[in-house]
């Protein structure tokens, strides 16, 4: 079984879990300092992340750019709603390709599970037809790629 399970609830949820060799308090801190997500977001061969902020505290913004080369650019934004130390972090957020897409909303869980973490990510996507945009840009493939290096830096 791939480390990562992806599943479409609906038509507009997308759930995903994911189990991490870290504790809660580390892979929830993987999620919101600057430091450590531009370690592991851009994990995808051949781009790179010039801009990573984030103000985590509730009602703080986000912004991470990504570039990659020919393949193009995108910018993510968005605002954290709620934040629970080392348990929950919901947040608002925007795909930039250049155009802003419609807000997704964005509720992850972070789980002690064994000797590590538990995470279910569920984002509720506008509707069926940008659920089904992003799935065909290969999310679950590009979310494993980023996971797998957030695991290998927390270990």
């Amino acid at each position: 079984m791939p480390p990562l399970q992806l599943s479409l609830e609906g038509d507009t949820d997308v759930v995903v879990t994911r189990q991490f060799n870290a504790t809660p308090e580390n892979v929830y801190r993987a999620h919101l300092e600057p430091d450590l997500i531009c370690q592991w977001m851009a994990a995808w061969p051949g781009w790179t992340m010039p801009v990573c902020e984030s103000d985590a505290r509730e009602g703080g913004a986000f912004r991470f750019e990504f570039e990659g080369g020919e393949e193009g650019s995108f910018t993510t934004t968005g605002e954290y709603i709620t934040l629970t130390p080392s348990s929950l972090i919901v947040h608002i957020e925007r795909m930039h390709m250049p155009d802003p897409a419609p807000d997704s909303h964005v509720r992850t869980t972070f789980e002690a599970s064994g000797t590590g973490t538990l995470l279910t990510l569920r984002m509720t996507l506008p509707d069926a037809e940008s659920r089904q945009g992003m799935m065909d840009m290969g999310a679950a493939d590009g979310m494993e790629l980023s996971y797998s290096k957030l695991d290998e830096i927390m270990s």
